[in-house]
């Protein structure tokens, strides 16, 4: 205790907003895999469990939209604790009696808890923006990069709880657990939280929600594709093909795609090795257009595997691999440079205008990988993914260079 008081205030919010993070994490994964396997256990296909994700992911771009306003006008502390509260919600409305867990009800619920994440994670991002002083940009990717990494790793985390709790405790039992490890976060982060975190010092117009900054705009447009590029073959088609074409059961696929996303966290920890701060640099749009490109021919020479039916699995695999360690790195360095671009003042505005292209990246993903896997097969998928990249690079041409924090 004594050593967590001689601690800087700064870090002391540090600490209480990852702390916030990591546990709805936790339970934004488990829930995931919850549901996924509940419902696959009452015989639903892949794809119709897919599309009860559907509202989350729709709801996930409003939340951006408008969550960035409220969080300049609230202030950060609100609209995180906001996020916790509605997470508790959306696991309470599935404590109902199993007649109740309609389709519709389930989708609301998802709804609910993609509202809560995405308040969550745009107020643990914008909060970072001010934790740090304006000249220290390297401590500012350093903490943004351990933010985001870590918690992608934990959400992997989060699916192995989810498949253990259900095993342990059954579907309510596991939810009814988590519902109340958050209530007991929620009540220490209203009390910790600092009161005035991130509340712009002019109130925000309703109309301030798009974003006025050319290189905000010119990264989020490149955030909406690099995200679609990944869901389109990732969120549905993928674990489809591994259990049709490969014969992998669903334990195996649900256990290989979490163990993907644990090590795609700790690569996006350790990005700032990869992208400069090794030598004392912070990176800048050269370094995302070359990131870009470097991802781009991972999808394409999976496509081109498939298409010529040369050792397909270890393609699948290898390139699976490849392509969630170089987008880690995408990723992570387009998360320093939007807390780095977004103004001081007001912060959630411009973060939450980007991570609104984020969650439209992924809805446009998510209706796609459905779509054309089941018309065209995952060759086709992958093809649209590295088009996707191909244009990700074309507008990373345009960020700002060497001027990254100015």
């Amino acid at each position: 205790m004594t050593a967590l008081a001689n601690l800087s205030p700064a870090i002391r919010q540090y600490m209480v907003v990852t702390g916030n993070y990591w546990a709805f994490t936790l339970t934004d994964g488990a829930l995931r895999m919850l549901v996924v396997l509940y419902f696959y256990g009452l015989g639903y296909s892949p794809l119709e469990i897919a599309m009860l994700f559907l509202f989350y992911e729709i709801f996930g771009v409003i939340t951006n939209l408008v969550g960035g306003w409220l969080g300049a006008r609230l202030g950060l502390n609100r609209t995180m604790n906001i996020g916790l509260f509605l997470q508790i919600v959306a696991l309470s409305m599935l404590l109902v009696p199993a007649s109740f867990l309609t389709v519709p009800w389930v989708m609301g619920a998802q709804a609910l808890s993609g509202i809560a994440k995405d308040l969550n994670k745009m107020s643990a991002k914008s909060s970072i923006k001010l934790l740090v002083p304006s000249d220290a940009q390297g401590q500012l990717y350093k903490w943004v990069a351990l933010l985001t990494g870590s918690k992608n790793a934990l959400k992997g985390v989060g699916f192995f709880l989810g498949g253990a709790l259900l095993s342990l405790f059954g579907f309510k039992g596991a939810i009814l657990g988590m519902a109340v490890a958050l209530t007991l976060v929620w009540i220490a982060s209203l009390v910790s939280l600092k009161k005035d975190l991130g509340k712009a010092k002019n109130k925000p117009k309703f109309g301030d929600i798009f974003s006025k900054s050319s290189a905000v705009n010119y990264l989020s447009a490149a955030r909406l594709f690099l995200f679609g590029a990944r869901d389109v073959w990732f969120v549905v088609a993928l674990p489809v093909f591994l259990a049709s074409t490969f014969g992998w059961d669903h334990w195996y696929v649900g256990g290989f795609l979490a163990l993907w996303i644990i090590g795609y966290g700790i690569v996006q920890g350790f990005a700032p090795r990869f992208t400069g701060k090794a030598q004392g640099k912070t990176p800048d749009g050269k370094q995302a257009l070359g990131w870009a490109l470097a991802l781009g021919g991972i999808p394409a020479a999976i496509a081109l595997a498939l298409t010529f039916n040369w050792q397909i699995e270890f393609a699948v695999i290898a390139g699976l691999l490849a392509f969630g360690a170089v987008f880690a790195i995408n990723s992570s360095l387009h998360s320093y440079l939007i807390v780095s671009y977004a103004g001081k003042d007001g912060v959630s505005l411009d973060v939450g205008f980007y991570y609104m292209a984020n969650a439209m990246g992924r809805l446009i993903g998510t209706l796609l990988s459905g779509w054309l896997y089941q018309d065209y097969g995952l060759a086709v998928c992958l093809w649209v993914s590295a088009g996707f990249i191909g244009l990700t690079a074309l507008i990373s041409v345009g960020l700002p260079r060497n001027e990254a924090g100015e």
